[in-house]
């Protein structure tokens, strides 16, 4: 009977020490994953992978790529982060599974906009991973600030081949970022390619106004050219994140570095009414949003139009949810920490853009 009694007390304590177990884990789930992206070294003695060859069609995921009846403007995208991280602080040219995520969900949402708008070139870069987009260590800085030299790089080589017409520069997350500091650091510099420049769009990234150059400044209208559309998006309901996202928030300086927003007005442009107006957009103006993930590149995705609600508020862009299957967060633990795997406003970025070339191609007539 004793030796019963100590079974089952043994059995007991297993229980629950497995229970322990399982509620740790569930609460401490995000920081053992995140501690697993830590590539542990200091990146001061990081040796980074491979410069990628801008020469070679290997470096691109997309170069001068064009689909039947597009228009007549250059398109440079910067993808959002698709690399996890683990030993490298930056993603190696390459990395099977951060290509599948760029080919499958990236480059079919965000990249898809602005098929009709041209030829589009999508450089593969040695990207900061998505451990870097979770830490405010200056190791992690570093790292981001790395990911543009190879952004400059691909600028240069895509600009040579492109000397003359109207361009059109586009990022997200990650790729916005960079975009945001090609605009300081050679757009604002040369005054042809400011005039060249039909709009460049920051797609859900947090960008200081006071950043922006004099020659790219925000979109106030939506026939406006030479201007800069961008925004964070935000669940309206969700003021948690809000606070969150402004409040870890790093944009570069003039120095080239990451530093904190620290209270700085941020920028905020409307897709669904292309202005920088903070009034309330019904959802009736909404033009379309699309889950793209895994469409064949060229095919327009089915659109539900008339669903989202939005508004500048607090230099954020609040907006309604969809409720819909094909709009929920999937994946991992990290996938979910990625760009959307759908867009939003993806027909209210066609339309936009469409809109600023007619205006640019019109005011720029042989």
């Amino acid at each position: 009977m004793r030796a019963l009694t100590v079974r089952q007390a043994l059995g007991w304590l297993g229980i629950g020490l497995l229970l322990l177990l399982a509620i740790a884990v569930a609460i401490w789930r995000g920081d053992i994953l995140k501690a697993g992206l830590d590539p542990k070294v200091p990146f001061q003695t990081y040796t980074p992978p491979p410069a990628p060859d801008y020469r070679s069609a290997n470096a691109w995921a997309m170069r001068n790529v064009r689909v039947p009846g597009s228009g007549n403007a250059a398109v440079f995208f910067l993808h959002s982060t698709t690399f996890d991280g683990g030993r490298e602080w930056n993603g190696p040219i390459g990395d099977a599974k951060a290509d599948a995520y760029l080919d499958r969900v990236v480059i079919p949402n965000y990249a898809g906009p602005f098929a009709r708008a041209g030829s589009i070139s999508v450089p593969r870069y040695r990207q900061a991973s998505l451990y870097t987009r979770l830490t405010l260590r200056d190791d992690a800085r570093d790292a981001r600030a790395f990911a543009y030299g190879d952004a400059l790089a691909a600028f240069e080589t895509w600009l040579a081949a492109h000397p003359t017409g109207p361009l059109v520069l586009a990022g997200v997350e990650q790729g916005a970022d960079l975009i945001d500091r090609l605009l300081q650091d050679r757009i604002a510099r040369d005054p042809v390619l400011s005039r060249r420049l039909v709009a460049a769009y920051l797609i859900d990234v947090i960008v200081a106004v006071d950043g922006l150059p004099p020659t790219a400044p925000p979109c106030a209208s939506p026939a406006q050219i030479n201007c800069v559309i961008g925004w964070s998006q935000v669940d309206e309901t969700n003021d948690g994140a809000a606070w969150r996202r402004l409040r870890r928030a790093l944009v570069w300086d003039a120095n080239g570095r990451l530093i904190h927003l620290d209270g700085r007005a941020v920028l905020c442009v409307n897709p669904v009414s292309g202005s920088s107006d903070p009034v309330y957009v019904p959802a009736r103006r909404h033009r379309g949003a699309a889950n793209a993930t895994g469409l064949e590149w060229g095919l327009r995705p089915a659109f539900i139009d008339r669903a989202v609600a939005t508004q500048c508020r607090g230099g954020l862009l609040r907006h309604t949810e969809l409720k819909t299957e094909s709009f929920r967060e999937v994946g991992n633990w990290a996938d979910r920490r990625k760009a959307r795997q759908y867009n939003l406003f993806y027909a209210d970025t066609e339309a936009d853009i469409e809109r600023r070339l007619a205006t640019w191609n019109a005011a720029n007539v042989p």
